[in-house]
């Protein structure tokens, strides 16, 4: 761990950081992973993939026990949704 606390606009900023510069080209390959769970973890940039949000932040944890983790969905704008839709892009 980096030895700093951070706040959750950091951790935010810096998940997705990582995740357009270093792991979006390996994770969105071939949409096998759309709508799946990705737990990033914003020090060192390991992450994992699940089915659901406890699975993928478990598999990083084993990995990396003190990671700072940012979670996400593969493809979608947010890891949950509270009511309404997903509504898909208008071309």
């Amino acid at each position: 761990m980096s030895g700093r606390p951070y706040d959750k606009d950091e951790i935010a900023r810096r998940g997705k950081e990582l995740y357009e510069r270093r792991v979006r080209e390996e994770v969105e390959a071939g949409g096998a992973n759309e709508g799946r769970f990705l737990a990033i973890d914003v020090d060192s940039g390991d992450y994992e993939v699940g089915d659901d949000a406890l699975g993928a932040t478990a598999k990083l944890r084993r990995k990396k026990p003190d990671a700072v983790v940012y979670l996400m969905r593969v493809g979608r704008p947010t890891a949950f949704r509270l009511g309404g839709r997903f509504r898909a892009a208008q071309a």
